[in-house]
């Protein structure tokens, strides 16, 4: 298992509970190439120096309501395949989050 792939971002508990999802589903994402990103709430972002193995720091820029606005960010690859992190606002506080790997599902 690794962090690469998108993951469905299911919990946040600092924030209310419909917050995540405000503007569309709540994920994170790493491409192996040392990129990705990420949304939750009104908050979007582009991922730097994301990585491949069981835990990743990572910094990251992007918007908060219109305002650009980056930070850092970590998540860890837990022992059933979900991912715990947090992302960074900086000069704020953390945004904890758990995420699930997101998979899609197709109807013919």
């Amino acid at each position: 298992m690794s962090l690469l792939g998108k993951g469905r971002i299911v919990a946040m508990p600092d924030y209310f509970e419909d917050y995540p999802d405000m503007l569309k589903p709540a994920y994170i994402l790493f491409d192996g190439k040392g990129a990705g990103e990420f949304v939750f709430g009104c908050v979007t972002g582009q991922i730097f120096a994301g990585g491949a193995g069981l835990a990743v720091e990572f910094s990251w820029r992007g918007n908060d309501e219109m305002d650009e606005v980056q930070g850092q960010g970590w998540t860890e690859l837990q022992p059933d395949g979900s991912l715990n992190g947090a992302v960074c606002l900086q000069g704020e506080d953390e945004a904890n989050f758990s995420a699930r790997r997101w998979t899609s599902s197709t109807t013919c």
